[in-house]
């Protein structure tokens, strides 16, 4: 087998930790003076057998697979046969976008640009996986587009020999203003993310304007040329699987791959069984439309499972990894932001190549590194179950850093190097020796730390983008991260109320310290203009709705234990309940406010006051108008609480 000297100018040895990745076999060529070594895997376990062929040293009965098998390095090669030559890197953890299944609505919290990956490190290490067989990389984030040498960097992967594919994936937004400089540049495919048509449930869902900026980006790239052009919606129940029918239906006219990815579970998401729309489902629904949709052949790595509808210009695809994973089939490996390998998008394991690059790990001991991890990769991920319940980075974060999961490497503490073969480490492990070079503890992250939530509820919102109700709300909750601090308003970045496994749990407030706690609620009732004069003149048959309101208050704020569930039983040192009439707006405010000296405050007494006090004022209403609206519920302060004083400001 002829071969270019400058192809195998290195000697490369497998070492034990090559041989405890996968089953290998070698081949000796001869290159110029060199006699070179270089060590290639198995296609199965099967073929650990070896004949003597020629010269060379291949598996029995499959010499020839040889010609296709010998030209992939064994370091990018697992123990099952994949050979993994897609390369996903992320270029940042930023986005202008807070997609609710994808990143808390206030953002991550960023790491310091000195611990993530620059240009040049980013292209060194895009430079050793091509030569070792990667020949596609697709360029994430965060959102890639955002970064601003982001064409830079794209320009110098296309002078990268072998590399016969540049993707990215992006949300639209600045896609319609950078896509010629794109082009220009050498990106050949776009993948873009579009969960909904209807503009106010893009809103919704990303928690920012933006629908029209995304749809014009989809045009500007039909219109350059791009055929076709990826969509990628992510299907969850109760949101968006009203729409299959309409994304389906732009692939009428428009050269458009719609990618319907099965909703997945990532830390941060609160992913929940019901909420996913598996594959057949949606193939199902989608069929009492066009029956006659026909399957569109693929390759053996693809993502989805792709069909067409005769006729149609287009396509649409399903991505399955919940309901029928295509793990056996995976070419892929994932770099983040901060430069941690990730070999599995589903797993907890990560190796921190940018720690051994900064050390000066030569190229050799990073495909040993690199190696290493590849061929722990285990056949397929644990399921979907078992992946909601296990320690993962948020999906925002898969392509890029979390920030609370890695210490700045300096300032950790120096310890003893471990002569021998690289290993997976985990937290805190020891790090190895190469070359008699010590390293900095390796950060691989096996189960990093949760990202606590909380959210507040906003149905009815998604009740009318979707003209009916979902049969499992959308959990729509305002993610917060570090579960061990607390915000600078003074909130708990944690549910309280929740165990480690999400169940209810009553808090315990032995320990705190007994103050005087007061808190104070309001909430207003629209009456309209027959309602509000009948109960301003008290000539409501019922009687005095103002009084009853009143009195309906008080006593609800000295049951609110026995109405919401974990609430403690607290006794109130004074209850009082106002109420106000606004003649413009026939409209009533009602405030109440409520003190106790004890370990915990009396917000929920104050604010089930005012909501007895106004269903109270609805019900005494209702005989003589439907047209009735209770709104703006909430707290207005509270003193006396461990984490300080609040106060609504007079505007929110």
């Amino acid at each position: 087998m002829a071969s270019n000297c400058s192809t195998f100018s290195r000697l490369i040895i497998g070492i034990q930790t090559a041989a405890e990745a996968c089953t290998k076999r070698a081949v000796q060529q001869t290159c110029g003076r060199y006699r070179v070594c270089r060590w290639y895997s198995s296609v199965t376990h099967e073929e650990n057998r070896l004949e003597q062929v020629g010269g060379l040293v291949v598996p029995g009965n499959h010499s020839q697979v040889l010609k296709d098998v010998l030209p992939f390095s064994a370091f990018l090669m697992d123990s099952f046969g994949r050979r993994h030559n897609y390369l996903r890197i992320s270029l940042t953890e930023k986005c202008n976008l807070r997609c609710q299944y994808c990143m808390p609505q206030e953002g991550v919290k960023l790491t310091p640009r000195s611990q993530l990956l620059t240009a040049e490190e980013l292209l060194m290490l895009a430079r050793l996986f091509v030569r070792e067989g990667v020949n596609k990389i697709r360029l994430t984030g965060g959102e890639p587009l955002i970064r601003p040498d982001v064409l830079h960097i794209i320009a110098e992967l296309r002078k990268l020999e072998g590399l016969k594919t540049i993707a990215v994936t992006t949300n639209g937004m600045n896609l319609t203003r950078l896509l010629p400089s794109l082009k220009k540049a050498g990106i050949d495919l776009l993948n873009i993310s579009l969960d909904t048509l209807v503009p106010a449930k893009f809103e919704f869902i990303a928690r920012r304007k933006g629908f029209h900026k995304v749809m014009e980006g989809i045009e500007k790239a039909i219109e350059m040329g791009y055929n076709p052009v990826k969509v990628n919606c992510v299907v969850m129940r109760g949101l968006n699987e009203d729409e299959l029918i309409d994304f389906v239906s732009l692939t009428e006219r428009k050269p458009l791959d719609v990618r319907f990815i099965e909703y997945m579970p990532f830390d941060g998401n609160r992913w929940n069984f019901k909420m996913m729309v598996s594959y057949q489902e949606m193939l199902d629904c989608i069929k009492q439309k066009w029956p006659n949709l026909e399957t569109v052949p693929g390759e053996e790595t693809d993502t989805a499972k792709a069909f067409r509808v005769p006729g149609f210009r287009g396509q649409l695809g399903f991505i399955t990894s919940m309901s029928d994973n295509f793990c056996g089939s995976c070419n892929r490996l994932r770099i983040t932001a901060d430069g941690n390998l990730k070999v599995c998008l589903f797993g907890n394991s990560e190796v921190s190549l940018r720690d051994f690059l900064r050390s000066g790990a030569t190229e050799e001991e990073l495909l040993h590194i690199i190696g290493a991890a590849v061929g722990r990769k285990k056949k397929q991920h644990a399921g979907m179950f078992n992946i909601s319940q296990m320690k993962n980075r948020p999906m925002i974060l898969i392509g890029s850093n979390c920030s609370w999961l890695l210490p700045n490497t300096g300032a950790l503490k120096k310890h003893t190097a471990l002569t021998g073969p690289v290993q997976i480490l985990r937290w805190g492990s020891q790090p190895p020796q190469l070359h008699s070079k010590t390293f900095p503890s390796i950060l691989f992250l096996s189960a990093p730390l949760s990202a606590s939530k909380f959210r507040d509820s906003t149905l009815q919102f998604a009740r009318h983008c979707h003209s009916k109700t979902p049969e499992c709300g959308f959990d729509l909750k305002i993610l917060h991260t570090d579960a061990q601090s607390s915000s600078l308003d003074g909130t708990s970045d944690q549910l309280t109320h929740t165990d480690a496994q999400g169940k209810a749990s009553m808090v315990n407030v032995g320990g705190k310290a007994v103050t005087c706690r007061t808190a104070m609620a309001c909430g207003k009732v629209i009456l309209g203009p027959k309602a509000f004069n009948l109960v301003h003149a008290n000539q409501l048959a019922k009687g005095d709705a103002l009084a009853v309101a009143q009195l309906a208050g008080i006593m609800g704020a000295k049951q609110t234990s026995s109405l919401i569930p974990l609430c403690h039983l607290l006794p109130l040192d004074h209850t009082s309940v106002t109420i106000e009439l606004l003649e413009e707006e026939h409209a009533v405010i009602i405030k109440a406010t409520c003190q106790t000296t004890g370990c915990t405050g009396v917000e929920m007494e104050a604010l089930t006051a005012v909501a007895v006090a106004t269903l109270t004022l609805y019900d005494m209403c209702k005989s003589v108008s439907h047209n009735i609206v209770i709104t703006d519920i909430k707290l207005l302060s509270k003193t006396g609480g461990q984490r300080g004083d609040f106060h609504r400001s007079p505007d929110s």
